[in-house]
Formats: C-alpha cells, sequence, structure tokens
C-alpha cells in the first residue's frame, strides 16, 4: 500500500474548525425578514451553506429572486453578519488542542474556506489567538472559489511543498472534491454540516469522526 507523507493541512472553516450555523442563521433571517421574505431554519441554512454567501442568499430566497436583490441582501447581510457573528460562532471540541499538537509537531496548517476573506481572518484570529496559521484564504473579489483549486494551491507554493503531502480536510464534498483537484490527500469530516453518505460516496482517503483523529495519520 502506498504510505502517504503529510508535512501539512488545509482545513475548511465553517463546519470543520468551527461551528457557525446557528449565528449565520440568525444573520440570513434577520436581513431575510426585513426584506419580507420567509425564514429558514437551521437545518435549511446547513443544506445552503458552502459554496459563498451569494450561492447561501441565493438559495435561501425565492427562485424569482432577481440578481440585484440578491446582491442587496448580501451586502446587508455582510454587515449584520460582521456585527454580529461572535454570537452563535465556536470553535468545535478538540480543535484548539489539535492545532496546538500540530505546532508542537511542526506541521503548518492553513485555512481554505468559501466564506468571505476578511470573515475567515476576523474569526481565526479571534477564536484561535494563540494559534498561527500559516495562510488563512477566504473568498476574494474575482478570485475562483473552492471546488477550484487554485487557492489551495496557493498554499501549497507558499510552503514550499507537494499538493500530494498536505492532507485536505473539510466536512464537505466541496473540500474533497478541492483536494483531489489541487492533488492533495481528501480526509472527511463527520461531525460538520453535510451527510456521511454523500462524503463517502466521493471515496476520501480517509474519514474521521473526531479532530485529533488526524494526528494518527502524521507521523
Amino acid at each position: 500500500m502506498l504510505l502517504l507523507v503529510i508535512r501539512a493541512v488545509i482545513f475548511d472553516l465553517d463546519g470543520t474548525l468551527i461551528h457557525s450555523l446557528p449565528g449565520l442563521t440568525s444573520s440570513l433571517n434577520r436581513v431575510l425578514t426585513n426584506a419580507g421574505f420567509p425564514i429558514h431554519s437551521e437545518s435549511d441554512v446547513r443544506r445552503f451553506i458552502g459554496s459563498g454567501i451569494y450561492k447561501l442568499v441565493q438559495r435561501a430566497t425565492p427562485p424569482e429572486c432577481p440578481p440585484t436583490k440578491i446582491q442587496d441582501l448580501v451586502e446587508k447581510m455582510s454587515l449584520d453578519y460582521a456585527s454580529t457573528w461572535k454570537e452563535g460562532t465556536a470553535p468545535y471540541p478538540e480543535v484548539t488542542e489539535t492545532l496546538q499538537q500540530l505546532t508542537q509537531q511542526n506541521i503548518p496548517f492553513a485555512v481554505c474556506s468559501n466564506k468571505p476573506h476578511e470573515f475567515c481572518q476576523m474569526m481565526t484570529d479571534y477564536l484561535f489567538p494563540d494559534i498561527t496559521f500559516t495562510s488563512v484564504i477566504g473568498q476574494r473579489k474575482g478570485a475562483a472559489v473552492k471546488p477550484d483549486p487554485t487557492s489551495a494551491i496557493e498554499i501549497a507554493q507558499s510552503l514550499h511543498l507537494l499538493p500530494e503531502n498536505i492532507a485536505f480536510l473539510g466536512d464537505s464534498t466541496i473540500d474533497l472534491i478541492t483536494a483531489r483537484n489541487a492533488g492533495m490527500i481528501p480526509i472527511a469530516a463527520t461531525w460538520g454540516y453535510h451527510d456521511a453518505s454523500a462524503l463517502d460516496a466521493e471515496k476520501p482517503t480517509h474519514t474521521i469522526h473526531r479532530i485529533q483523529q488526524l494526528l494518527s495519520f502524521i507521523h
């Protein structure tokens, strides 16, 4: 069997490192209510997230909602979320401890997310104040989002590592496809927002149910 050597880890953010669904749902519903649209449960919003804020709002609004209105709601939600995300957002259990152990083992790690870039940076700074990420990359204007591998490859290049030596851990099929598109090692996280059966269908190299299980693959 081919031995996979992991020299770095790229993490998705929402649903992988942090539980942000309550905060996202509250912010989205405030914006929808103010616009006169129906609101959604957390289980609904769980299905909407993963492809960036525009897609989130688009999926949450009626099919006939025009793109100009969706963009207006995106801007309103961005403003609302900027001031409220700390309510309903927290690291998952064992995440901080796992990141500390990776640091002790001199294994660099980064974040690659479809969440707006500025939010990714704010959240990692606030929720992990004593942790150093080599890169934190979110959705940037004009840049392709996951499953496009551009950002993941950018991280690999900044680390001067081959993609085949980098694990990509995420809770969505988008993350697993991104890993494969980048030539990285796809690892599925089952504690997040996407169904285990869908993750299994993408045939990840590993599937883990607690983040500390990741450490067993790093030697």
